[in-house]
């Protein structure tokens, strides 16, 4: 009778579909709002809305950085406003114009899609890109996103582990992030 048991259980096991751990649509504790962190010296307003801040000049490895804007309850938030800037490939920001600026809005499911460059690092910092993120009619979320294994972490006393991308293989130019945000 238990032998029965146990290959029914593992034929229904062999049976769900497997997904891989990037792949997952949610966070793992959606419960917990996304830290928030400072906004930092070089937030502008009125960036241009895209989806691409990938500038043609540039030499920089490419990033695509996917995720989500999820409530407390892991419901996506549709409409969701995401103002993204950071440092370019020397590390500096453009403080007269908008490269590497932009922002964006969540599609119906709450997901974003952002293809941009790996910004450098500069004194004092480790690779990170900035972020505001906006419920419709909510309170802003100003945070940072951060890059696991890298050397700056350590000294960077903003560098926050959880508000790491999940990239999707060692130096692989895919990062995801899901936002949990007050709705």
């Amino acid at each position: 009778m238990v032998s029965l048991i146990r290959r029914r259980l593992l034929a229904a096991a062999a049976a769900l579909p497997v997904v891989p751990a990037f792949a997952q649509t949610r966070p793992l504790t959606c419960g917990e709002l996304t830290s928030s962190q400072t906004e930092g010296p070089f937030f502008k307003t009125n960036t241009p809305r895209r989806v691409s801040l990938v500038e043609p000049q540039s030499k920089a490895p490419r990033l695509i950085v996917t995720g989500q804007v999820l409530s407390a309850r892991c419901e996506p938030v549709a409409n969701a406003l995401l103002d993204f800037w950071h440092a370019d490939e020397d590390g500096e920001y453009d403080n007269r114009g908008f490269r590497y600026r932009g922002h964006q809005f969540t599609d119906t499911e709450g997901r974003y899609r952002l293809q941009t460059i790996v910004p450098a690092e500069y004194p004092g910092r480790t690779r990170h890109i900035h972020v505001k993120v906006q419920a419709p009619g909510k309170r802003i979320l100003t945070t940072q996103l951060y890059f696991r294994d890298e050397p700056g972490n350590r000294r960077d006393g903003l560098y926050r582990p959880d508000l790491e991308m999940r990239m999707a293989g060692k130096g692989a130019g895919e990062g995801r992030f899901d936002f949990v945000v007050e709705v």
